[in-house]
């Protein structure tokens, strides 16, 4: 059930800011974006901060790559909003559409290589059952990622763990693929702030 607060739970200023968006871009505001200006100063700023550096932020880990992390999160959560918008990112990210599928579909399959494949297959264990071991992450080092690469993928994890609970918990509606499109273009140009 969706959460009615997404609607109507802004001030003048951001209604006229979601107003402008709309003339402009001709797509209606993501709820993902409509929910760091519900409540900035508890979770937005902070939310907008922490993601930006997980996905944008130094890393060895090209921005492709860490939307494909955010998309796989998302689909071992299950949450079809969150899916979507990181698959459309990070398609356009890599230019490779049936890539990013391929991977979504069996992250093991050839599309992807080490070290990002076993780095997967941890953050896929960690999603589902909130844990992973000192052999989990010997896998992921003797693959070939390096200690602050997994520091990297882990905080995609964090990120998108929570942000899929909260598009589940707010009913985030789910846009045309347009509105992704125009959502990952977005994303790639301007990042989370």
């Amino acid at each position: 059930m969706r959460l009615d607060i997404l609607n109507h739970g802004y001030g003048p200023g951001t209604k006229m800011l979601f107003a402008v968006i709309r003339l402009f871009s001709r797509h209606s505001v993501p709820d993902a974006a409509k929910l760091v200006f519900y409540r900035p100063d508890f979770y937005g700023t902070r939310a907008k901060e922490f993601t930006h550096e997980a996905m944008r932020g130094p890393s060895a880990w090209s921005v492709g790559d860490r939307e494909l992390m955010a998309a796989y999160v998302s689909k071992v959560n299950d949450s079809a909003f969150c899916i979507s918008a990181h698959t459309a990112t990070a398609s356009q990210a890599y230019q490779d559409g049936p890539r990013v599928a391929a991977v979504l579909a069996d992250p093991d399959s050839p599309p992807v290589e080490e070290p990002l494949r076993s780095t997967l297959r941890m953050l896929g264990k960690l999603t589902r059952e909130g844990k992973v071991g000192a052999e989990d992450m010997r896998e992921v080092l003797t693959a070939g990622a390096t200690p602050q690469q997994i520091k990297d993928a882990l905080a995609v994890s964090a990120a998108f763990n929570t942000t899929d609970r909260l598009a589940d918990t707010f009913g985030f509606e789910l846009l045309t693929p347009e509105g992704f499109d125009a959502g990952a273009k977005y994303l790639l140009k301007r990042g989370y702030r």
